[in-house]
């Protein structure tokens, strides 16, 4: 990490001709879908970008590995509420006395928060800008009439908007009418992102672990869900479904990874319906230990729901297209941004989550059909290669 306060000095370039500035206050190390997005994106092309980022736990030796040079600037560990308003003004002044050593042309604003920070500079600096979206920070943008307002200004300055998936490209032109070029660009999956995966054949093995810490036979039938244990992810969907999964005759477990505030309400649930036995919760799992979790399931589910009151949105799930990267079919609900992930009946089933015969039917479906789940798990695979490079948004040069 090369601090902002030696830019003075003469410090070793990692770049040839860097003139793409990226700004985020969500880079790696710190784990976040908004890190590793934009890491995803500055490793496309290395050679044109320099990061301004905050600072987070273990960022000097990540920063350090890096083909591109990146600044931080430092974030107190007390007083969160003064966070936007610290990554706002260091963003800005950093911005400027990075343009007097690079003369950068361009600047990528990683998300939508703390937008203010780009609009100002598009005026002082010479540059054109792109603005990424991803889901909240949109709601985040609209929150007063004020802040819409400029809002909307940055956006029709951007030279492009860019979005992680057409259900927050489609969220986005409902609300704010723009003429600005706007691009759907998915994230991408890294596979140095999980460190226990050097090549597929280690994938035996860490199904072999994960099943044997949950005392879980081979011969029975793992569905695993990733994320926050929130009401809107429904995981109570699934461990409906295993009561009627086991009288028909389906040895069946069911994974659950994250944490949350329903964490407990899923436990009762579990208990209630005498299937806390089948039922893991595995907590908190970083990114490293992740794969296991994957390789040790056959089926993935998240039978999300959308927030009507528009409170959270959830851009693109990323989970989804990890799944389909380590092989699993995937089921999940007919809504949001799920389709740019998953094609019914390629790599997954979409249902309506609503409908508990449908939801059943694939579960079942899957459960009892190991041909089919090896044939959308393939074709996952597959589809989870695809990539759109970001230096597409300069085509015009």
């Amino acid at each position: 990490m090369e601090h902002i306060s030696q830019l003075a000095a003469n410090v070793r370039d990692k770049t040839a001709f860097p003139d793409i500035l990226v700004i985020s206050r969500s880079f790696l190390p710190k784990e976040a879908v908004i890190s590793e997005y934009i890491y995803n994106r500055c490793l496309q092309d290395p050679e044109r970008v320099i990061v301004l980022a905050a600072s987070c736990s273990g960022d000097k030796v990540f920063d350090q590995a890096q083909k591109f040079p990146i600044y931080r600037w430092p974030i107190p560990r007390n007083w969160n509420f003064l966070h936007p308003f610290i990554n706002l003004i260091y963003s800005f002044v950093l911005a400027i006395k990075l343009y007097f050593r690079y003369h950068y042309r361009y600047i990528e604003w990683g998300h939508g928060y703390e937008f203010p920070s780009v609009l100002l500079l598009s005026y002082l600096l010479p540059i054109r800008f792109f603005i990424y979206l991803h889901g909240n920070d949109i709601i985040c943008g609209l929150r007063n009439p004020l802040w819409r307002s400029l809002f909307k200004l940055t956006l029709k300055r951007a030279e492009g908007i860019v979005c992680n998936s057409s259900f927050t490209k489609d969220y986005l032109s409902a609300r704010l009418r723009l003429n600005t070029p706007t691009h759907v660009i998915n994230p991408t999956i890294r596979a140095e992102k999980f460190s226990q995966v050097p090549n597929p054949d280690n994938l035996s093995d860490l199904r072999a672990n994960v099943r044997e810490i949950y005392n879980i036979p081979e011969t029975a039938v793992v569905i695993l869900s990733v994320g926050e244990l929130t009401k809107l992810k429904s995981f109570n969907r699934v461990i409906d479904n295993l009561p009627l999964l086991l009288t028909v005759g389906v040895d069946v477990h069911y994974i659950i990874c994250g944490q949350g505030p329903c964490e407990s309400e899923l436990k009762s649930l579990a208990h209630r319906l005498r299937v806390d036995q089948r039922v893991h919760f595995a907590g908190y799992v970083s990114d490293r230990e992740l794969a296991g979790y994957y390789a040790a399931c056959d089926i993935f589910a998240m039978l999300n729901r959308l927030d009507t009151k528009a409170k959270s949105i959830e851009g693109f799930g990323t989970v989804y297209l990890e799944a389909s990267y380590f092989g699993k079919p995937v089921i999940a609900s007919r809504l949001g941004s799920v389709i740019d992930a998953i094609q019914h009946e390629e790599n997954g089933i979409l249902v309506n989550p609503n409908s508990g015969s449908e939801v059943f039917q694939a579960f079942n479906r899957l459960c009892k059909d190991q041909a089919l789940r090896e044939k959308l798990g393939r074709k996952g695979k597959e589809l989870a290669k695809r990539k759109t490079f970001h230096r597409s948004l300069y085509r015009a040069e």
